[in-house]
Formats: C-alpha cells, structure tokens, sequence
C-alpha cells in the first residue's frame, strides 16, 4: 500500500491537493493502492466533500479522526427525519433558512440549529444544541453520527471541553480532550497526549512493512510521528515549493524553507525525495552536498500530467489571455491586471479571464473597478481548466515561484503561449523564452510598476510581433513530456523498487 500524508483541504485547494489528486490517478493506472490521510480537523464540512470535489474516490481517502473508528469516509445522508427520530415525544417546530434552520422546543427557550449540505435537500452534516441560551452540544454526521462536542460557558463562551468519536453501532471509539495547549486522547487501552501522537498511533495501527511505501506531502506536525513509527516501509517527501531562502543563505550557511527543514534534518532517514522539475533537483543535490556534506536520493517526477494534449474545437478567441490560480497574494494578480490593462492601450481587443477563488477576490474585483477594467476583465471562479483552456491564446503569469504549477502544464497542454517572471521553477521549466512565450528577467532592485511593465511589454509583443502559431506548436512539443504514460512511468521507477 502506498499511503500519502497530508494536512488539510479545502473548496480552494492548494497546488499540494491537486497534486495528489494527479498522483492518485497515476497510481490508479499503474494498479497501485493508494490512500491519501488527511489529519486535519474539519469541523465546518463532511471532508468527503471536499475529496470527492477534487476528484478523490472515498476509497482512497483516510480521515485521521474517524480512522480509529469503523466509519468509512462517506457523503453526508442523514436527514432531518433521521434527527427527528432520536428527539422522542417532544413538541417542536421546524423552520428553515437556506442551508440552516432551527428545531425550536414548544415551552422554554431551548432549540437545535441544524445545518444542511445545501440550501434544499434535508441532510444534516451537523446540529446545535442549545439551552438556557448555552451552547452545550454539537453533532456531527454522514451516514450517522460520527462524533460529538461538548460545551460549557467559561470566560462568558462556549468552551469545547471533549469531543466523543463513534463507531457505526454508536459505541464510543474514543475521546478527544481539548485545552489551549494541546489535545489529550483516551482510547480503552492507553492515553495518548498530543495530536503527534495520536499521528503516531495511526501509523503504528498501519502495521507498515518494506513493501509498503509512505510519502509525506506536507511535513509540519506530523513529520517526526511518521517517520519515528514508519518501521520498514520506505519514506518520500514531496518538495512542493522553493525549498530555501536566497536571502538567508551564504558561502557557508543555508536558510532551508521552514516547511522543509525538519524532514532535510531527517534526510538520512528519508529514502527519496521528490521534486517536479530538474532544475531543483541538481540544487538541492548541489547544496547539500555543500553545506550537509552528502546529498539524498532525489527524484524528478512531475507533480501532475495529462492524459492527452488538448487541441481546440472552435479558433481561438483573438487577443485572448488567461490566468488560473488560488487568488492569493503570492500570485501577485493585481500585477497581471494592471499588465493587461496597460497592454490593452495598444492591443484594443484584448481580454482578461481570472479563474480561482480565494482570499483576494475582493480586493482584485476591487482594482478592476478602479481602472475601470469590467468590460475587459472577468472573475471566472473555479473552472475545469481543461475545458477552459483552448478558447484562449495566452497563459499569463504574475507569481514570482512556482515549485512546479499544475496551470501552467496544463496550459501548455492545450497549446497556450506563455509568459511569465524567470524565477524557479516552473516558469523556466514551462516557458522557452522565444519559442513558446517570453520569460521576464528580475533584478531584486525592480519596483512593482516596473514589473508591471515588463509583463504588460511581453503580452504587447505577443500580440504584435510574434508568429503565435509557432508558438503553440512548441508549447504541444513542450507537453508532450507531461504525458500521463511518461510520469508513470517514473513513479513506477521508484515505487517498483520496494
């Protein structure tokens, strides 16, 4: 088995999720069993929502907190008269707000929040008690209960003093005790005193062996329990991002990512690592062997593929640009913004699309509005970017890293040029400057209006000078190593060697 350890996820999730989404495709079609733990808590969704939306099977995933119960991950089916069965001979009423209503009790003050999964089918994912205007409980479903809070006033709030996980019959699996410095949690046979471990105690009950391979997505809490209790199975971890500072390293000292430093602390521990593309492979190897004094086993493999090169149906919409990424701060699309409102004022009919959500929605809906942008420029949400892709002519970057840039393959896949900052990784991995695209020197000197212009000086001589056809011809050339046989095929070269 092959078992792919994560944190979280989201409606919004990250280049790590997809990544692994990528993955479990590519170890579906080489007939590898895979399942993908997910050790955070989510206490405002069923994560089953979250996996299947992505594009997990529910088989594939493992939620830390029901794993030591006998509840499969599941979608949400109880339903507000399976609720009602357990409340017995009360008199109640029942109204309803879209996705929340309220069970209010006929005589006192007393009532139940209840919250659906969408604002018209009756299915509870949880439901509020309250009393004498406290919150007291909390229930959690799916196809049943499968756990429960507790709540006293303290400090004048609500205070979550014990969660209580079931099995499928309604026995308790075990508890979780909360407190401000941590979690305590009782099973019948032993006490465990911390979320690591509780993590350790996972990976114990996994009953790992050599044939088994355990490969670690994100490292931050869980990294030590992991690896102290991984056994004979073999360990990976995935280098999803640059992994050290430029400006806290020197001739004799590296500043690693903070997010990487405990596993290259490990690395004699750590059997392989994996990076997306060459070019950081031959500097990590460089640098460790120059400030660790040996290297470990690192492996290119990239973090997504495709399945096959995406050709347009219809032309392609003229003059037409594109961008796709969580909408956070770090992708600097207001820079991209005001690059295509800038080169609009010699390409007349040039467009804008933005598909993502995130954090910065209204503040870069808010730039558009002040320079007076709506007409040509569009917030598309999130989209199927295959679908997307082919109706337009260029890709167009404003983030100053990409460890990889699961958009940015898939852009090339559909023939799209490109143009983007040259900083690592995968700009340069995705942009032949001059045969598909135009990669922007930086200097660590430029002001952002400068930055701003040499993007929107790229798109301008795109559309004016360049031969666009040849470009998309080199972008298919470019994807084809991106094929989803060519990056099994690595993954078979390392996983194969158990």
């Amino acid at each position: 088995m092959i078992y792919n350890f994560n944190l979280g996820i989201g409606w919004a999730s990250s280049g790590v999720e997809y990544a692994q989404l990528y993955r479990a495709r590519m170890f579906r079609a080489l007939g590898e069993p895979a399942r993908f733990v997910f050790t955070d808590m989510f206490p405002q969704e069923n994560i089953e929502h979250f996996t299947r939306a992505i594009g997990f099977e529910d088989d594939e995933v493992v939620w830390l907190y029901t794993a030591f119960t006998d509840f499969r991950v599941s979608p949400v089916t109880h339903t507000l008269a399976q609720f009602q069965d357990t409340i017995g001979d009360q008199d109640y009423a029942v109204t309803r707000d879209g996705k929340v209503g309220r069970l209010q009790f006929a005589g006192r003050g007393d009532y139940c929040t209840l919250y659906f999964t969408d604002e018209k089918r009756d299915l509870l994912h949880r439901v509020e008690y309250v009393s004498g205007g406290r919150l007291i409980r909390k229930d959690y479903f799916t196809y049943g209960r499968i756990y429960s809070e507790y709540y006293a006033p303290l400090d004048g709030r609500a205070h979550l003093y014990l969660r209580r996980f079931f099995n499928e019959d309604g026995s308790v699996a075990y508890e979780e005790m909360p407190s401000a410095n941590g979690s305590t949690f009782r099973f019948s046979d032993q006490v465990l005193f911390s979320k690591e471990d509780l993590v350790g105690y996972f990976v114990r009950r996994l009953h790992l062996s050599a044939s088994d391979t355990v490969i670690i997505d994100r490292t931050t809490g869980i990294g030590q329990a992991i690896l102290q209790n991984a056994g004979d199975a073999r360990v990976g971890v995935v280098v999803h991002a640059d992994h050290y500072s430029v400006s806290g390293t020197d001739d004799t000292h590296i500043l690693w990512n903070n997010y990487y430093e405990y596993p290259f602390d490990m690395c004699r521990h750590i059997d392989f690592f994996v990076t997306s593309t060459q070019a950081q492979a031959d500097l990590m190897t460089e640098q460790f062997r120059r400030y660790v004094g040996e290297a470990p086993r690192i492996v290119v493999i990239p973090v997504g593929s495709l399945d096959h090169l995406t050709h347009p149906a219809t032309p392609r919409k003229p003059f037409s640009v594109v961008t796709a990424s969580r909408l956070a701060s770090e992708k600097h699309l207001d820079w991209v913004i005001e690059a295509c409102v800038r080169a609009r004022e010699r390409v007349p009919g040039l467009t804008l699309d933005i598909c993502g959500e995130g954090s910065e929605l209204g503040r870069l809906q808010a730039l558009v509005r002040e320079r007076d942008a709506g007409e040509y420029v569009r917030f598309l949400g999130q989209m199927d970017m295959a679908q997307v892709y082919p109706n337009y002519e260029l890709y167009l970057s404003g983030s100053t890293s990409e460890g990889f840039g699961l958009s940015l393959m898939e852009a090339v896949g559909s023939g799209l040029a490109m143009i983007g900052f040259d900083v690592p990784y995968g700009n340069p991995t995705f942009i032949d400057d001059g045969g598909n695209g135009h990669l922007v020197p930086v200097r660590e000197a430029m002001t952002e209006g400068e930055r701003v212009q040499a993007l929107a000086d790229c798109v301008t001589r795109y559309f004016l000078h360049d031969d666009r056809a040849a470009f998309e011809r080199r972008s298919y050339q470019i994807a084809e190593d991106y094929l989803t046989e060519r990056v099994a095929e690595r993954w078979n070269g390392v996983i194969g060697t158990r």
